[in-house]
């Protein structure tokens, strides 16, 4: 994850949105607040990961997945969410 003490980036959900996969090439998720580039993810071509869409905070979404929020560890953080 990621420290407090990094100064990153703000985006608003607006840009967040543009980030899907379809308005331009970068794949982007939030989660709690941090902006991840999933873009790398096979499981994320398209902008799609089964019934999920990039471009959004998936915070309230992660307690339905298969998976811990340590499948974030291995995206690179690329902002905040405001």
């Amino acid at each position: 994850m990621v420290s407090g003490k990094e100064q990153l980036p703000t985006y608003t959900r607006s840009q967040l949105a543009l980030r899907n996969g379809n308005d331009r090439d970068e794949i982007w998720c939030a989660y709690q607040g941090i902006i991840y580039d999933v873009s790398p993810s096979r499981l994320w071509r398209q902008g799609k990961h089964y019934e999920h869409w990039a471009g959004q905070d998936l915070t309230s979404e992660l307690s339905n997945a298969p998976h811990t929020d340590r499948v974030f560890d291995r995206f690179k953080v690329i902002g905040k969410l405001l």
